[in-house]
């Protein structure tokens, strides 16, 4: 099932694709998009809905972000070999974790706001992973029954306040907007191998990022496991597994976001976004 949101932010509807691809109300069956309802239970749930029995909105208008409240969004670094490569730093031994503030999340078509005082904004294509059932000391066998479905992420970066401004990297991810999520969160049955997703960016239709889930270092499986060990997973928390190469930072010399750029990027089975850039009011 492809699941989504949609209608101005704030008052978002939930819906669902029918196999023609027109989305169809599930207010009726659900309240949103996030907790139990993404549960194995609650998925199973919509999915014996018939789903041509539903309201069929004709125009959705704007795209939400394609699961409500979070608790938490998990970021791993330098999680693809080629993009350690491309900025010179070690393999990790083990996943890099890091958090992305739940205020950063948007529709995956609004706008990336450029921080005030930002010098090195960036972009990351990335897949994320959308848990459903608790996940608390999970065995990596086990990892997959503990996911709800996978998402696009445009994990946006600023990378002078990741970097060279102290402390931890999450300044430099939590800014509003930078982190585009959507446009449908794609239940894990509809994914065969999410280790097997081609992914790309372009900015201003030029090809920053093309490549694919095959080179990350730490799979799905493993990551829902290892971060199980450290933290429980909750319905609905987002984990985003790292980029390929071709960001910014990457490229001599680094080459950064501006004002009145268009970012696009999508994921194998996961859809497309479209951003504009704008400077921060």
């Amino acid at each position: 099932m492809k699941l989504l949101r949609f209608g101005q932010k704030g008052l978002e509807k939930p819906g669902i694709l029918d196999a023609d691809g027109n989305v169809r109300d599930l207010s009726s069956h659900v309240d949103d998009l996030g907790g139990d309802v993404l549960t194995n239970e609650g998925i199973a749930r919509i999915g014996a809905l018939d789903t041509k029995s539903l309201p069929l909105v004709a125009d959705p208008g704007r795209i939400g972000p394609c699961v409500v409240r979070p608790g938490k969004f998990i970021c791993v670094g330098l999680n693809y070999a080629d993009h350690a490569a491309e900025t010179g730093a070690k393999i990790p031994d083990e996943p890099i974790l890091f958090m992305k503030a739940t205020s950063a999340i948007t529709g995956p078509n609004d706008n990336v706001i450029i921080p005030r005082k930002s010098k090195k904004t960036d972009w990351e294509v990335e897949l994320g992973v959308v848990i459903g059932d608790e996940a608390r000391y999970v065995e990596e066998a086990d990892a997959m029954k503990h996911v709800a479905g996978y998402c696009l992420i445009n994990d946006v970066s600023e990378r002078e306040f990741q970097a060279e401004r102290g402390g931890q990297w999450t300044k430099g991810k939590s800014a509003d907007s930078f982190g585009p999520i959507g446009p449908w969160l794609v239940t894990r049955d509809e994914i065969a191998d999410p280790q097997n997703l081609k992914m790309w960016l372009s900015v201003d239709g030029t090809m920053r990022q093309n490549g694919s889930t095959r080179t990350m270092i730490f799979g799905v499986s493993f990551l829902v496991h290892y971060i199980s060990q450290f933290m429980s997973l909750q319905p609905g928390d987002i984990i985003s597994t790292g980029t390929p190469p071709g960001v910014g930072l990457g490229m001599k010399p680094p080459l950064f976001l501006h004002a009145g750029q268009t970012i696009r990027l999508g994921i194998e089975g996961l859809g497309e976004q479209t951003q504009l850039t704008v400077d921060a009011a």
